[in-house]
């Protein structure tokens, strides 16, 4: 990392080269706009994806010297279990002791290009690794000149150096070294949930950028969401943050065997469920939640009350409760359901 930062620098206004990840769905923003980085021309700055509160198992990858040690030390600083350069084959090993053992609850592992032809079996296991346990790959790159000279400044050979096959009088020069590496690791990058370019970004720049990602993705964790349902028949709820009308779907009451239950009841529900509108409108406003929630994080709110109504509050309105909430509590948000009226 480029280490020539005055401590007395005016404030950077300096682009965030930070590409999007692969799946935008999951999403998050910045604490607050005095701490974020500023973004893209027009772009927003891509967020991490929020994971389940279990074991957390974060990959750090890219290009040498881009900056993965600096990314490293921040996950340890923020109680990550840190390991450098973990031979690829022990990957799933060491996770499944994080996911069964309880005494590491988040690990944060180092893999690079110094793994050398066993790098070659990483993104199967990672597509492996992910389907068991919540895992972000993080993918770090620069430009060529920029990782020129920074290994010109360290003064430290890369990794490739003495590649063979490829070897100039047993050492295979800088460029063409940076250049094997980029190709060697095309298919992980594709994989990344966050690619980020860190040709502008000095060591402590990086450090706050990871930083505040993080932070916020822990945020949004604590943060309390409430999925009320409701009964436009009795009111709207007077601590509701987000109304959303659901009288629009086939009203269950009037089915006979259906009338004196609830939005609860796997039949009520599966009845509900049936028609395409259903289906449709959980998957519309499921994302768009997953946008607001973290704007409503940045802007320091601590708890959202989410109000679903339908007529009287027993059916639609339940089910649409239950079924929202599952569909955040599944991003790792920390999430109640209330059924204000189902009772009545």
């Amino acid at each position: 990392m480029d280490k020539k930062s005055p401590s007395r620098s005016r404030p950077s206004s300096r682009r965030v080269a930070i590409q999007p990840a692969r799946n935008p769905a999951k999403s998050k923003v910045t604490r607050s706009q005095r701490s974020a980085p500023p973004p893209l021309p027009g772009k927003s700055v891509e967020p991490l994806p929020i994971h389940p509160p279990e074991t957390e198992l974060v990959i750090v990858t890219g290009m040498s010297g881009s900056g993965k040690g600096s990314v490293l030390r921040v996950l340890e600083d923020l109680g990550y279990y840190c390991v450098d350069n973990m031979p690829v084959d022990l990957i799933p090993t060491f996770a499944d002791l994080c996911r069964t053992g309880g005494q590491i609850a988040r690990a944060a592992l180092v893999v690079d290009i110094r793994e050398g032809q066993a790098l070659e079996r990483f993104p199967a296991l990672f597509r492996a690794l992910r389907q068991r346990m919540s895992t972000l790959l993080i993918f770090l790159h620069a430009r060529d000149e920029v990782l020129l000279r920074r290994f010109s400044e360290t003064r430290r050979p890369h990794p490739l150096a003495h590649s063979q096959g490829l070897a100039r009088k047993g050492e295979l020069p800088l460029r063409e070294g940076i250049a094997a590496e980029r190709r060697a690791l095309g298919p992980i990058r594709k994989l990344a949930d966050l690619s980020v370019d860190t040709s502008q970004f000095n060591v402590h720049e990086l450090r706050n950028i990871i930083n505040n990602h993080f932070r916020e993705a822990a945020e949004q964790r604590s943060m309390l969401i409430s999925c009320m349902s409701f009964g436009y028949r009795h009111g709207l709820p007077a601590d509701s943050d987000l109304v959303f009308d659901v009288r629009f779907l086939p009203n269950p009451n009037y089915i006979p065997k259906f009338h004196d239950l609830t939005g609860r009841h796997p039949e009520v529900a599966k009845y509900i469920r049936s028609f395409p509108q259903t289906q449709e409108f959980i998957a519309r406003i499921t994302e768009l939640l997953a946008y607001l929630i973290p704007h409503y994080v940045r802007e320091g709110k601590s708890y959202l009350t989410i109000a679903i109504g339908c007529t009287g509050g027993r059916h639609r309105s339940v089910m649409m409760a239950e079924t929202i909430g599952k569909k955040l509590a599944a991003r790792g948000l920390n999430t109640k359901v209330i059924h204000r009226d189902s009772a009545k």
